[in-house]
């Protein structure tokens, strides 16, 4: 397994660079950013080059105990189908990542990349923009029979024609019980008068805003403007009252650690590394609702080895392969029938994950779970600034 989680390192914010960045590069004299689908597809060159460019967050695939340079379900790949696959660990940021390739995308111009790993919110841009190919679902039985219901269906890409998930994972709130002396089940128990300085909040709006929109009772696949900004006054006044210590990126690990911190927004990967040295950690999906989002698979405009990806996509989707890298990374496993290959392990630490509900939620826990609607292009810049604003006090 992962011995330091991935969502150490940075990700993006979700504030304004990415659309700042692109304002920047349609401004006078660059061609429309939009590409029409029939501008989206080269010649594909699979058959006679069997090869792929895949490029993924750091530590975010197995790689073997002795041999780090190894990994197993990628090796496993290559040798059975012979398609080399020179993978890289080059994404540390969705925004960096976005300016690092828009400029050969809205060019109609290939990224020499044919698979890319990033996540939902910044999916849905890159869908709006018409910058990714439609997957061939035919091609692809494994994700047709094997990806979850509740990760099928997003907002930005209906039927998931364009994306299919990595890894998914829910945005809930992690909490110390034995130093709180209670349980936390709601997410207004954040706002309660003994967690005054003592709660943090996710600094990325896009990270953020969605389950505190559902502790209000919104529903989040369908959330208005008007939710946002009722949200963002709540917010300024915990701030301005003391009740919200500060907003953090993955630091909100090690203030939870040392307890300086009794409650977090937090990501249920990171809880799973957390509790192992402090069992005292707990997850807690509200009872309101916790958003649960996915870091999916994409395949760029013109990319030249289309039908390898799309073949990686669907052998990552196999229940045996899937729960291979499921035990290894700890997120939310998009393959429901990963679980039972897991329980059936002869391998006692193996055969636990199956039951822990961070991997694979229960029934209760997948009715409090959704997928939220994006925010939009025309909302973003606006929606930011208000954020930034409070996240700045």
């Amino acid at each position: 397994m992962a011995d330091l989680s991935r969502r150490w390192l940075l990700r993006g914010m979700g504030g304004i660079g990415a659309t700042g960045a692109l304002a920047a590069l349609t401004g006078c004299g660059v061609p429309p950013a939009y590409v029409e689908a029939a501008d989206r597809e080269a010649p594909d060159r699979s058959d006679r080059d069997r090869r792929l460019v895949f490029a993924n967050w750091p530590l975010y695939i197995d790689v073997d105990d002795h041999d780090k340079q190894r990994r197993p379900t990628l090796d496993a790949f290559q040798k059975r189908t012979g398609i080399s696959v020179t993978y890289t660990e080059e994404i540390n940021d969705n925004d960096e990542f976005f300016g690092k390739v828009s400029p050969a995308l809205m060019n109609h111009q290939p990224t020499g990349r044919d698979l890319v790993v990033i996540s939902d919110w910044m999916c849905a841009r890159y869908v709006r923009l018409g910058w990714v190919e439609t997957m061939d679902r035919a091609a692809q039985p494994n994700v047709a029979r094997h990806l979850d219901p509740l990760l099928a269906s997003p907002h930005f890409d209906p039927g998931r024609r364009h994306s299919v998930p990595w890894q998914s994972g829910i945005t809930g709130i992690a909490y110390n019980r034995k130093k709180l002396g209670r349980e936390i089940k709601h997410t207004c128990d954040l706002w309660r008068p003994e967690l005054r300085g003592r709660v943090t909040l996710l600094s990325g709006l896009d990270e953020a805003f969605a389950m505190l929109l559902q502790g209000n009772g919104v529903d989040i696949t369908r959330w208005t403007a008007d939710d946002f900004h009722r949200m963002i006054d709540q917010i300024r006044g915990l701030v301005h009252k003391g009740q919200i210590r500060r907003f953090t990126g993955n630091d909100y690990i090690k203030d939870l650690d040392s307890g300086d911190v009794l409650a977090a927004q937090a990501y249920s990967g990171d809880v799973i590394q957390l509790q192992a040295d402090n069992p005292d950690i707990e997850f807690v999906v509200p009872e309101e609702g916790a958003e649960l989002w996915a870091e999916s698979m994409m395949i760029p405009n013109l990319a030249a080895h289309k039908r390898n990806a799309e073949r990686l996509i669907d052998y990552y989707y196999q229940p045996e392969v899937a729960a291979e890298l499921a035990a290894w990374v700890n997120y939310v496993c998009p393959v429901p029938a990963a679980r039972e290959v897991l329980a059936s392990s002869k391998d006692k630490e193996r055969a636990q994950l199956a039951e822990d509900p961070l991997i694979f939620p229960d029934a209760a826990m997948r009715k409090r779970l959704a997928i939220a609607r994006d925010i939009t292009a025309e909302e973003r810049t606006g929606f930011a600034k208000e954020w930034n604003a409070i996240v700045g006090l």
